[in-house]
């Protein structure tokens, strides 16, 4: 989606209802008859691979965007979360599952298309190996199922969004190497 689409989803100004609201690079809009500025900033989003002996757990997404791809456990940061505790709420909302021993592995870039907006995310990705896998029960509301994959049978290109498929990709190169 490029900034001429987005821009037409913010038509009028969110303080004095003007058409009037315009933005140079999708990311300021400002109201040139109020003044009023909106900041469209990067949204926080935390992915984990999680591994158990030659196995990395995958989702299948449930929704759009990307639904029936493979996804890594995670989601959005919510307001006064950290990372880590986001990354933990979120696994016990998609799997029913607790892990708190978390490694910060990478960060990438991404977008998320969601109802016709495009939103920058900035996905930050942690690592766990555990010594066992657990009991997992999937939120069918937001994945279909989950997949425990041996590290030589995972296909990068079935992974949803770019930055989490740079993320597997690096971890496989530096563990299988």
């Amino acid at each position: 989606m490029n900034i001429a689409t987005q821009t037409k989803i913010f038509q009028f100004c969110p303080n004095c209802k003007s058409e009037q609201i315009q933005t140079e690079n999708g990311h300021k809009y400002l109201c040139n008859r109020c003044q009023f500025e909106y900041f469209h900033n990067t949204a926080s989003a935390v992915g984990a691979i999680i591994c158990c002996a030659d196995e990395m757990l995958f989702t299948v997404r449930a929704q759009d965007p990307h639904k029936g791809k493979l996804d890594l456990p995670g989601g959005f940061v919510d307001h006064n979360e950290s990372l880590e505790v986001a990354l933990s709420r979120e696994l016990k909302e998609e799997l029913d599952v607790t892990i708190d021993n978390w490694q910060y592995f990478y960060s990438g870039a991404n977008t998320y298309l969601y109802k016709d907006v495009l939103y920058n995310t900035c996905d930050v990705v942690f690592v766990c190996q555990l010594p066992h896998k657990p009991c997992l029960t999937a939120d069918i509301a937001e994945i279909t199922e989950f997949k425990w994959l041996k590290f030589d049978e995972i296909d990068c290109e079935r992974i949803a969004f770019a930055s989490l498929r740079k993320a597997v990709q690096k971890f496989l190169k530096q563990t299988v190497e």
